[in-house]
């Protein structure tokens, strides 16, 4: 019978880990993950285990097997041959390790369904949870454990934060988190779990929905095994926070792809389509929906009105910003007579005193600062979109300085649309460093804004 929901808790944040495949050799997995956890600076013992060894392994006290150790051990990472897990596995169960993470593949993903089945029964046997097989594994930012056997010189592990990310396959979960330490938000945890042989996305769920580090989740799955658990989990997840969600395998082909890939069960699109919304879950496309959907759920407060006010320093944008936000069901509104009185003394007379405020091509930050705080503090506005282009005259450092400053105030949802290269990209790292989402286009901003809102009705028991 299935553990009804995995503690993941020695997988995470293990005191101590031993990896059973440990290699001095370079092109051995065994070598890579090793050498992670030493680049990382995971803190705690490091037991390396290897049939074949002689007594040192990369500088560390080797052991020919795990119960040579005689210590503790929470975590175990199995990388050798498929054929050869079941006895290690078996090994870990005697030595009473409290977590096992298989990265080895080879299993049910193609058509070795009795060498998995042999696993899950040894993990019954001892009751010793597992993730994988066939998975990258575990990463957690805090305590410095890393079982990804991929270099850290190929993947830059994202800084400490509040979202944590899920991915059933490891090449989505690999290029991902790539992309997360570009994105300007921290991470959490990452999980990787494959065949889900035994801890599943049910696992996850549940763990991460209480798990205090983790603010936001953002999910890749290619199908569920406990449909009836898995929406059990979702209804208490979702109203705990946010779980943005991608699903894979939603055409035929790709469902056959899903299959071979990690023998998952993909099912029917539509079923899954009709759960996740039902339940809350904040569907994204995409990878880059996504990890756009991530930071604006990571980082401002959410709201249920539907109001947004936008302003550009090119009217261009203004309207492209207009056209993305009334496309996603969300309003322009009309601006509060003391807005618009504020507005028009501080202003120049060009400027039009409405939504969308275009202040000028030759906007400087004080420009923009009386449009922000204007806007604040009307009731009518619910959310802002700022379009910050930097390769105008008046857009410079002191913008960038003047935002940040804002939005450490505001409490209203602030977007921001930047569109650039070099010069642009240099301000807009340092407003995501400081907690500000932006956003290359208006379509990505407003869907984004779109997302939080939606989620916002939902946790707050309004039909959407």
């Amino acid at each position: 019978m299935k553990m009804k929901f995995a503690d993941l808790k020695h997988m995470l944040d293990p005191k101590s880990v031993a990896i059973i495949g440990a290699s001095d050799k370079p092109d051995k997995v065994g070598h890579a993950i090793m050498q992670n956890y030493i680049d990382v600076g995971f803190s705690g013992p490091i037991y390396p285990i290897n049939v074949t060894s002689d007594g040192k392994i990369m500088g560390y006290t080797a052991y020919k097997s795990i119960l040579d150790v005689k210590k503790e051990i929470d975590l175990a990472v199995i990388s050798i041959p498929a054929q050869f897990v079941p006895k290690v596995l078996e090994e870990c169960g005697k030595a009473k390790v409290k977590g096992v993470v298989i990265v080895t593949a080879g299993f049910a993903e193609v058509g070795e369904v009795a060498l998995q089945e042999q696993l899950v029964k040894i993990s019954k046997k001892y009751k010793l949870p597992f993730i994988g097989p066939n998975c990258l594994g575990v990463m957690d930012t805090r305590s410095r454990n890393d079982t990804l056997f991929l270099p850290t010189y190929k993947i830059d592990r994202p800084k400490i934060g509040g979202v944590s990310f899920v991915s059933q396959s490891g090449s989505v979960g690999s290029s991902t988190l790539d992309l997360i330490s570009a994105e300007g938000f921290g991470l959490a945890r990452f999980i990787s779990y494959g065949n889900a042989a035994v801890v599943d996305e049910v696992d996850v769920l549940n763990y991460l929905a209480h798990d205090p580090e983790t603010k936001v989740i953002i999910f890749y799955m290619e199908g569920v095994r406990r449909g009836k658990e898995f929406i059990e989990v979702a209804k208490t997840a979702t109203k705990l926070k946010p779980v943005v969600i991608i699903k894979g395998g939603v055409t035929s082909s790709g469902a056959g792809a899903a299959h071979s890939h990690t023998a998952s069960l993909a099912g029917s699109s539509e079923a899954y389509d009709a759960i996740f919304r039902q339940f809350g879950f904040v569907i994204a496309n995409d990878i880059e929906d996504l990890l756009y959907y991530a930071k604006v759920f990571d980082t401002q407060p959410l709201t249920t009105g539907n109001r947004i006010a936008i302003v550009t320093n090119g009217g261009g944008h203004g309207v492209l910003a207009t056209d993305a936000v009334s496309k996603v069901g969300l309003v322009i509104p009309e601006l509060s007579k003391d807005s618009k009185k504020v507005l028009r003394k501080k202003h120049a007379a060009i400027v039009s005193i409405r939504l969308p405020l275009d202040i000028g091509g030759d906007a400087d930050e004080k420009r923009y600062m009386v449009a922000l705080d204007t806007l604040e503090n009307d009731p009518n506005v619910d959310a802002i979109l700022l379009i910050t282009l930097f390769q105008t005259p008046g857009a410079d450092e002191r913008l960038v300085e003047s935002v940040i400053a804002h939005s450490k105030r505001s409490k209203k949802p602030l977007v921001v649309v930047s569109t650039g290269s070099t010069y642009t990209k240099s301000h807009t790292a340092l407003m995501e460093a400081a907690g500000i989402p932006v956003y290359e286009s208006p379509t990505a901003a407003a869907e984004a804004l779109a997302a939080l809102i939606k989620y916002a009705k939902y946790k707050a028991g309004m039909v959407v």
